[in-house]
């Protein structure tokens, strides 16, 4: 029995410390949500980090400190926030309203991809939202422009490509030219050497030649000369 009485004890104990975190988180909560009301989104997001220090686990904490984040710009901390929302909700309607504004932070960031899909599981559970379904067109939207914004940059980043291979090219080519230009320099001179070795060969040959008939015409001179010579004998 007395074993019994002690364990009774630690039952109750535990009770009243649940009740009384949860009396804590839920009273944390309202003081957010009144800051929030006003605007004060930084001290409502101490409040509400507040109920969720006290341990007792509440989605609708975590969603609203997902909305003062959000409020602040500060959105990849408030998908975050919604991301445990919608974790620990079990509530339909609240779930789709996670979701929603899950898809919101993420077209913040320019996630349309996975906003989309976000936004498609907030209206397959309330599927008279018509806000959701406005956004989720909007970011189909937002997507196909994304998509033909980057095909626009790949198709520069091609024609830039393209081009820098056409001035490669170019490059190359005048290179090549500059080089056969050389080329054809360094022979250009040894061409003229070998004309000139030719003329020169070709001037000595004629000389050569009118030398030999000039000793081939002083021969026959002095042979004349000599016949003559012979016949006064």
């Amino acid at each position: 029995m007395r074993r019994y009485a002690v364990i009774l004890l630690i039952v109750f104990a535990a009770a009243g410390n649940t009740m009384a975190q949860q009396k804590e988180a839920r009273g944390k909560i309202r003081q957010g949500n009144r800051l929030y009301d006003k605007e004060n989104y930084i001290d409502a997001e101490i409040n509400y980090r507040k109920s969720i220090d006290t341990g007792y686990e509440s989605s609708e904490a975590a969603y609203n400190l997902g909305n003062t984040l959000y409020k602040q710009e500060k959105f990849k901390e408030a998908l975050e926030e919604y991301q445990k929302a919608a974790a620990k909700e079990t509530n339909p309607k609240r779930l789709s309203q996670a979701l929603h504004n899950i898809g919101n932070a993420l077209v913040k960031q320019q996630d349309y991809g996975k906003s989309i899909e976000a936004y498609k599981g907030a209206l397959r559970l309330n599927p008279d939202d018509d806000e959701t379904r406005f956004n989720l067109a909007l970011a189909q939207k937002m997507l196909q422009d994304q998509q033909q914004e980057d095909q626009e940059q790949d198709d520069k980043n091609d024609d830039k490509q393209d081009e820098k291979k056409e001035q490669d090219q170019q490059q190359q080519q005048q290179q090549q030219d500059k080089e056969e230009n050389k080329t054809q320099e360094q022979q250009q001179p040894n061409e003229q050497m070998s004309k000139d070795n030719a003329q020169q060969l070709l001037d000595a040959f004629l000389q050569d030649e009118k030398d030999t008939q000039e000793k081939v015409k002083q021969a026959e001179m002095q042979k004349q000369q000599r016949q003559a010579t012979d016949k006064n004998w």
